[in-house]
């Protein structure tokens, strides 16, 4: 006989494989020792039973010492009657045994249906993924990728590590799930459910887009890739702002170049300055010895639905002041605020500081 059976508690000699567990008797019975129970309306009642199991003590309230009857679905734990009528249960949502198995199995199903699209997303493979990300940060030129590939690579293993712990929540709560739904017994169902309700939740808070998690190590990984993008700019705008989202897009916007459809508007000119016939550039007759402030307007060609970045290349071999104000004072040229950043240039040098 397999060592794991439960063998029946009321056999004196020969005992023989018990075929069902009287919780309130705490006893294992076989076929011929059960019909009692089955056969005697008022135990049929008032006495549950369940499939072959060890009882270890564990079907009595540890408060009250009483038989464990009901489901609590609040605090997702077995009580009592007297937890049930009496104590911090009394408010709750309660249940009997067998109506809490029926009504959980459907709520775990439905939420197994839920989950099941997150393992169908094709981001959940990580192979997919990593071909993914790699496919779109390998878009750029190959004399970039040759100067940016080490970086490039320690992005995508930071971020891969804490995707495939995150995905480790979906497989947990998807074997949970299965174990839960193949457990026959009522009592043994309700008594893990709790645990497999916990593997669920955090596995629907699993976002694999977030990239890494807030803390020094995201940090320094972002400074890393803000400090080498800012020498590839002019060349991997895109690819850096491809990083940056990748691994923090909360905070970092995917930055796109729009200097094509960019123009400047000019509401004066005074003497000195001029535009380009594209009206893209603007120049100073530095040699006339004069300085001047003029309010350039920045439009777009194409209609867009949210501006929010671009980038100006100003000379760095003279003193200049560049602002941005807000459309009430370009409007009237008063009442507004005004935002700087001021380039002096160092003295004998043609080379600028900020």
């Amino acid at each position: 006989m397999d060592p794991q059976t439960i063998l029946c508690d009321m056999c004196i000699e020969n005992r023989k494989a018990a075929k069902k567990t009287c919780m309130k008797c705490e006893i294992s019975m076989c076929v011929q020792h059960l019909q009692a129970h089955l056969t005697t309306p008022v135990l049929l009642q008032t006495h549950p039973l369940t499939e072959p199991m060890d009882l270890c003590g564990n079907t009595k309230c540890s408060q009250h010492g009483k038989l464990l009857e009901y489901y609590c679905l609040d605090d997702m734990t077995c009580v009592c009657v007297s937890c049930a009528i009496e104590d911090q249960h009394r408010l709750h949502n309660m249940k009997t045994f067998s109506t809490a198995h029926k009504e959980l199995l459907e709520k775990l199903k439905a939420e197994q249906l839920i989950l099941q699209e997150k393992t169908d997303d094709e981001n959940v493979s990580l192979e997919k993924w990593e071909k993914s990300e790699r496919e779109k940060l390998g878009g750029c030129s190959v004399r970039l990728i040759e100067a940016v590939t080490n970086l490039r690579d320690i992005t995508l293993t930071s971020v891969q590590s804490s995707v495939s712990a995150r995905m480790v929540s979906l497989k947990t709560s998807k074997s949970s799930m299965e174990a839960a739904q193949k457990e026959k017994d009522t009592f043994r169902f309700l008594q893990m459910y709790s645990q497999v309700h916990q593997d669920v939740e955090k596995a629907k808070t699993v976002d694999l887009r977030k990239g890494l998690e807030p803390g020094s190590h995201r940090d320094k990984l972002v400074e890393e890739i803000r400090q080498n993008g800012e020498k590839m700019v002019k060349q991997a705008f895109q690819f850096w702002g491809s990083l940056l989202t990748l691994v923090d897009p909360e905070h970092h916007q995917e930055l796109v170049p729009t200097g094509s459809d960019l123009i400047f508007e000019p509401q004066s000119l005074g003497p000195g300055m001029s535009l380009s016939t594209d009206n893209r550039r603007v120049f100073h007759s530095q040699w006339m010895k004069f300085c001047s402030s003029h309010l350039f307007l920045i439009k777009n060609t194409i209609p867009i639905s949210d501006f929010k970045r671009w980038v100006i290349s100003i000379s760095k071999d003279c003193d200049w002041t560049i602002g941005l104000c807000d459309d009430t004072y370009a409007a009237s040229m008063k009442d507004g605020y005004i935002y700087g950043l001021r380039c002096q240039a160092e003295p004998d040098s043609t080379r600028g500081k900020k």
